[in-house]
């Protein structure tokens, strides 16, 4: 009923930077809260940056000071703006939402996206 599409994703040299686009659309009464997360082979999923409706931002230890996230509700789109790229951040990024949807009742779910591929290499 909801579906999430990241774009943005591709190759960068360290030190440059990369913005990541979600866009939700679907059955949706309202977001709560929406975020990026990543996965690198050999890891676990971990959370980059995460951003309420309200706008509360919380982000990795390793990316504060470098990324950004931010969200434009009217388009149900969340951002990442990526800067001072390092390799350690090459991953695979995926969108998540948490989405209360209309399908004769209110329903709160997590939703994710199919993820794309950020690669920072010289």
């Amino acid at each position: 009923q909801v579906q999430l599409v990241e774009s943005g994703g591709g190759l960068v040299q360290p030190g440059g930077s990369l913005r990541l686009s979600c866009a939700a659309s679907g059955s949706i009464f309202s977001i709560n809260t929406m975020g990026w997360y990543r996965q690198a082979p050999g890891k676990q999923r971990e959370l980059v940056a995460r951003i309420t409706s309200s706008g509360t931002t919380n982000y990795a230890e390793s990316v504060k000071g470098r990324f950004t996230i931010s969200r434009d509700n009217a388009k149900y789109t969340v951002y990442l703006q990526m800067n001072s790229l390092k390799p350690e951040d090459t991953a695979v990024y995926y969108c998540n939402a948490n989405v209360a949807v209309v399908a004769g009742r209110i329903v709160r779910d997590d939703y994710w996206g199919p993820g794309t591929q950020v690669t920072v290499s010289s």
